[in-house]
């Protein structure tokens, strides 16, 4: 089954043209587009929410051809799919490209994913994303390209540049297994027209170690907790939550990686992202909340302010 969705992928999604689009998107058109989207969002719904597992892989086998054939009207690059609520669909600030991803739960202990960028042109030129995350070794240090990518639900770009050239974050998560999850920040380029997944760009707080810089950021976090890996762009850093060791509370599972309630991250200096440890991610709504004053602090004001400071 998983071969023949993988067939279905690579055959409707290879190539067409690269014109690049300067005409918007037709009434037409749109309204044929929006007719097909009915359809991709009802397939979308039964990836995600049946019950059955053969029901999910054959919604997958639709969506695929029904997408491709969706995106092959001219300019489709201009239709938002604003009603496909099932897929992530993400585009850069430069609006180069777009990137559609999308989780196949198979079962507590298989999660599969599925993805094809779109690029900005007139005709359609498709770069599908085929998982191959079960056959990735050394993960934080391999480059990878579409035909292995490590699959994961994206829910964040941003661009940054470098010496070589523009290059784009994805934050992704994968649902990886039933007690542990990942969240993954990704490292995405373009090189002859070629979508390459991973660059080593991430530098470790120790700047004389031995080790390589991290093409990739891999969060493995248990199941029980929720954290954060993502871009903060009042502080404009990648943040994460520190992780640490603790005992899980599911009897027998040992010890799990779990957020400690602080947080590090990354700093980008001159096209690499350098390791920051302490960031302090709270942001104040006004000046007086900056005051370090405690309400109770003289027993004059104590009879003037109730428990929760007020008078």
């Amino acid at each position: 089954m998983r071969n023949i969705v993988l067939f279905i992928l690579g055959s409707f999604l290879l190539g067409s043209g690269v014109t690049k689009a300067n005409n918007v998107l037709s009434d037409t058109t749109r309204s044929e587009m929006a007719i097909m989207e009915d359809t991709l969002g009802y397939l979308s719904y039964l990836i995600v929410n049946d019950s059955l597992e053969e029901n999910r892989f054959a919604a997958v086998q639709k969506f695929i051809p029904t997408l491709v054939q969706t995106l092959k009207k001219e300019n489709s690059f201009d239709y938002e799919f604003s009603r496909l609520k099932n897929i992530s669909i993400l585009y850069p600030p430069d609006s180069t490209f777009r990137i559609f991803t999308w989780q196949l739960y198979v079962n507590a202990e298989d999660y599969r994913y599925y993805g094809a960028i779109q690029m900005n042109t007139k005709e359609l030129q498709l770069i599908p994303l085929i998982d191959r995350s079960f056959d990735t070794e050394d993960l934080e240090h391999s480059t990878l390209t579409a035909d292995n990518w490590y699959g994961s639900v994206y829910y964040n770009i941003k661009s940054f540049d470098t010496p070589e050239g523009p290059k784009y974050l994805l934050f992704g998560f994968d649902g990886y297994s039933f007690f542990t999850k990942r969240k993954v920040a990704e490292v995405l380029s373009f090189k002859d027209g070629k979508a390459v997944f991973g660059a080593p760009v991430f530098i470790s707080e120790d700047p004389g170690n031995t080790f390589l810089p991290k093409s990739r950021l891999v969060m493995t976090y248990s199941a029980e907790a929720s954290i954060k890996l993502n871009f903060d762009d009042h502080q404009n850093i990648i943040i994460h939550d520190h992780l640490i060791q603790a005992m899980s509370s599911i009897p027998g599972q040992g010890p799990v990686s779990l957020p400690d309630g602080s947080y590090e991250g990354y700093k980008l200096q001159n096209g690499k992202w350098s390791y920051v440890s302490k960031i302090y991610d709270h942001v104040y709504e006004n000046e007086e909340a900056t005051r370090m004053e405690p309400i109770f602090n003289t027993k004059e004001k104590k009879k003037k302010k109730d428990l929760f400071g007020n008078k």
